[in-house]
């Protein structure tokens, strides 16, 4: 029984390890190409970004991340520009910043480069947190 719960152990650490670097490459892929991405360009300096991949079929995406991020973006206003990416319409674009799954949420500084990365739904107060900091 022992061997088990080790064994559980032990790939519950091998995959909290293996997302914690997947997230790691994506931040590290976004801000390379966060310069020069398209999507990006003619932003406003010093205001803060949440560049959103999702896509029509994504039912987290629909009823819980876009009415979050939407009333956040009433909250803060013109503090805030959201960026909505439809990964289906657009697979280059979620390619170049390496999203996997959706939703997929971005929260850039106000100096336009990425500093977390959400892979799922993340709440509001989590993204006024990194957006205050």
């Amino acid at each position: 029984m022992i061997e088990r719960i080790i064994i559980a152990l032990v790939l519950l650490a091998a995959g909290f390890v293996i997302c914690r670097l997947y997230t790691q490459r994506q931040l590290r892929r976004a801000s390379s190409n966060a310069p020069t991405d398209p999507i990006l360009m003619g932003l406003a300096p010093g205001v803060a970004t949440i560049v959103y991949f999702t896509t029509p079929t994504c039912a987290p995406c629909r009823l819980q991340q876009t009415p979050t991020l939407q009333r956040l973006q009433q909250e803060m206003g013109d503090a805030l520009r959201v960026i909505r990416v439809d990964a289906t319409e657009d697979p280059d674009t979620a390619d170049r910043w390496g999203v996997f799954s959706v939703p997929t949420t971005f929260v850039l500084g106000r100096d336009g480069q990425p500093r977390s990365v959400y892979n799922g739904i993340v709440d509001a107060q989590t993204l006024k947190r990194e957006l205050q900091t």
